[in-house]
């Protein structure tokens, strides 16, 4: 019988990455808190039309990409897509329009989207989002989307292009919309086929797809911030002036869509110079009209989503992500039953202390035990035998470098975090 694999397009990040992630996950939220944001954690799984009512049916989205199902209630429900339309919807079904405003909410999620998966990006992959909600100023679009910019700089990213656009909204981009059309049109033979789809639909999807004959019609196309209102554009220059107090170099980009309905006004992509092809890093922008869509009272947003996968890619492309130090440091060595039963108290009183520590679970002999922790990488073993229960002590032994002591049990927990915060010996030797 075949081994059961993971689904196509999803992924198990194993000990050893998972230290990557967790050394990431742990900047984000120090990040994050630093400039006043608060996570939130919604459900894996919303009803449907929360994501049909905002993202948009003509949307690739929701026609092509999430995993919809009918639970037994005969309930639409779908694996969450993106992060805003629901962390809108919580805003608005729990009241948090009664709390001090602007809400400042992040998260770290799962998303689902039933896509060809490509390099960084996943059937399941995750995403690191934050949002401002109830503020329409153009300070609160550059609060929200310096952070990620923050983030990348921290981690010591270079090669980072911010890309900005307006969309307008729904008092100019009508007008746009007309002149896009007006523009496709007569180039409808030359378009792919859901760019055709797209064009009487949803016309901003054809600038923003990545076939080589759109792409190129696309860059004759009109440009959305030369139709932009009067309110649209001191909007847009506002932003502008924002990135500029804020030292963010940016250009002006008129292909940049974002290709969710809900967005307003501002659109911002990021690209990394180190990912070849499949290059967007992060993208996000404004969507005044969301709330509304999802039955509430007119509020302003601003967020955006980052992928995660490809942010470690990308490090990797810049000399390596961190990764948090999780590796375990010391492994409790015991002889006879006697000193493997005391060994379990051992062990729990240091971990109690917090030190990381191994014991043996395969009843393994003491050249054995050795052999283990060497291949683990522990910088001391614990040794206890007969001898060393009668004397009430502990050797401790240094694997790098062979050398022990005994020290009393009860010092053991104090005397290793001594050792462990000293340099280690230099290589690392073979057991002997």
């Amino acid at each position: 019988m075949a081994t059961i694999q993971a689904p196509r397009g999803m992924r198990d990040i194993l000990p050893g990455e998972v230290e990557r992630w967790q050394a990431l996950e742990a900047r984000i939220h120090d990040l994050a808190a630093r400039h006043g944001f608060r996570e939130i954690r919604t459900p894996v799984v919303e009803h449907t039309e929360v994501f049909q009512r905002t993202v948009g049916e003509a949307t690739d989205m929701v026609e092509k990409e999430m995993y919809t199902f009918t639970d037994r209630g005969g309930r639409s429900l779908s694996l969450r897509p993106e992060g805003t339309a629901a962390v809108m919807r919580a805003y608005l079904e729990h009241g948090l329009r009664q709390q001090p405003q602007p809400a400042r909410l992040y998260y770290i999620a799962p998303m689902f989207r039933y896509d060809r998966p490509q390099k960084g990006r996943y059937r399941q992959h995750t995403q690191f989002g934050a949002e401002v909600i109830g503020s329409a100023h153009p300070a609160a679009d550059a609060e929200v989307l310096v952070l990620p910019i923050r983030l990348m700089q921290s981690l010591g990213l270079t090669e980072i292009e911010v890309r900005l656009n307006s969309v307008g909204d729904a008092v100019c981009r009508p007008r746009f919309l007309e002149a896009l059309r007006a523009y496709l049109r007569p180039r409808a033979a030359e378009l792919c086929e859901d760019c055709r789809r797209r064009l009487e639909r949803n016309p901003l999807r054809v600038l923003d797809c990545k076939r080589e004959g759109c792409h190129r019609i696309a860059q004759g196309a009109p440009s959305s911030i030369d139709h932009l209102c009067e309110a649209c554009a001191a909007h847009l220059e506002g932003v502008r002036r924002q990135f500029d107090l804020l030292g963010v170099p940016y250009r002006l980009d008129p292909s940049i869509v974002r290709g969710l309905d809900y967005y307003t006004r501002t659109a911002v992509e990021v690209f990394s110079g180190r990912l070849g092809a499949q290059n967007a890093m992060f993208g996000g922008g404004r969507y005044d009209g969301l709330a509304e869509q999802l039955g509430g009272p007119p509020t302003p947003g601003v967020g955006f989503g980052f992928g995660m996968d490809r942010l470690l890619l990308a490090l990797d492309g810049e000399g390596g992500a961190p990764a948090a130090d999780r590796q375990v440091q010391v492994m409790v060595v015991t002889i006879g039953p006697a000193a493997a039963s005391r060994g379990v108290q051992v062990a729990d009183r240091l971990r109690g202390a917090g030190l990381r520590v191994e014991t043996d679970l395969l009843g393994r002999d003491l050249r054995a035990q050795l052999k283990h922790a060497d291949r683990v990488g522990v910088r001391y073993a614990v040794l206890l035998g007969d001898d060393e229960l009668r004397s009430g002590v502990v050797i401790l032994r240094e694997m790098a470098s062979g050398e022990q002591a005994s020290v009393p049990e009860e010092g053991a927990a104090a005397a290793l975090a001594a050792r462990l915060a000293a340099p280690p010996a230099a290589g690392k030797g073979r057991w002997r």
